[in-house]
């Protein structure tokens, strides 16, 4: 059992030193996006438009220089076919700059296979964290209902592996009650690490009777009888290959 006076680091930091964005909104449109929540509470969106990806120009347009540690990019939305023109603008001025970058997205096989063609030469600057959270469709439709399907996010994955990318994967927020089922499917593809985490933000009221069977899952999901039982699974892992997020380290024992 690791210890419950470990260091806890939240949000993007526990995978990187800073991180870049230049669009507003998401056309995935989770249920569980933090960035739409807040963009909604600052009225920068609602509920209807946040699916509805804005270009920011001035991010896009700008230079970018070297920064210290490693870059995620995006962070609070994604690399899409509405916006991989844009994303593919500031990516390659970030490699230029040689960062370090680690590309974080629910992965669209089109988009991933161009960032690949366009970046091959320039791969090892490039760490890609493709989202996977379930291999089951209905639950997927549910809760990233503008999200790529599963059987895409994995061809992705593979396509980036065999061409030779440093790939990692992050299982947040795990769907399934036991992740163990994915990451033992993913783990032959990813060369850096497979992350799990729990779902932060759960919606409890104006529920309709359909969706409150979803959000009772999830309860069940991120209970800490749960947890515990993913804590301790992981310890038959290389904890460096294997990653348990701090959100779940911060739920339970703290």
């Amino acid at each position: 059992m690791q210890s419950i006076t470990r260091k806890i680091t939240l949000g993007t930091k526990e995978w990187a030193d800073s991180n870049v964005n230049c669009y507003l909104g998401c056309s995935n449109n989770c249920r569980y996006c933090y960035a739409k929540k807040m963009a909604i509470r600052f009225k920068k969106k609602t509920e209807d438009t946040w699916k509805i990806m804005v270009p920011n120009q001035k991010n896009i347009n700008k230079g970018y220089r070297k920064r210290r540690g490693r870059i995620m990019f995006p962070t609070s939305h994604d690399i899409t076919i509405e916006s991989l023109e844009g994303c593919l603008i500031v990516l390659k001025k970030l490699i230029k700059s040689e960062n370090d970058l680690l590309i974080t997205t629910k992965p669209n096989f089109y988009c991933i296979k161009r960032i690949c063609q366009d970046c091959l030469d320039l791969k090892d600057f490039i760490q890609f964290r493709f989202t996977i959270t379930s291999n089951n469709s209905k639950l997927i439709e549910f809760w990233e209902p503008g999200a790529p399907s599963y059987e895409e996010r994995l061809k992705s994955l593979k396509y980036a592996y065999s061409r030779g990318f440093k790939t990692s994967i992050s299982i947040e927020p795990f769907l399934d009650k036991n992740p163990y089922e994915l990451f033992e499917v993913l783990k032959p593809f990813t060369t850096e690490s497979i992350w799990i985490g729990k779902m932060n933000y759960i919606r409890s009221k104006n529920l309709t009777r359909s969706e409150r069977v979803y959000f009772n899952n999830i309860r069940q999901n991120v209970s800490k009888g749960n947890l515990l039982k993913i804590i301790n699974k992981a310890q038959e892992y290389d904890s460096s290959f294997l990653r348990i997020k701090d959100s779940i380290f911060n739920y339970v024992f703290i």
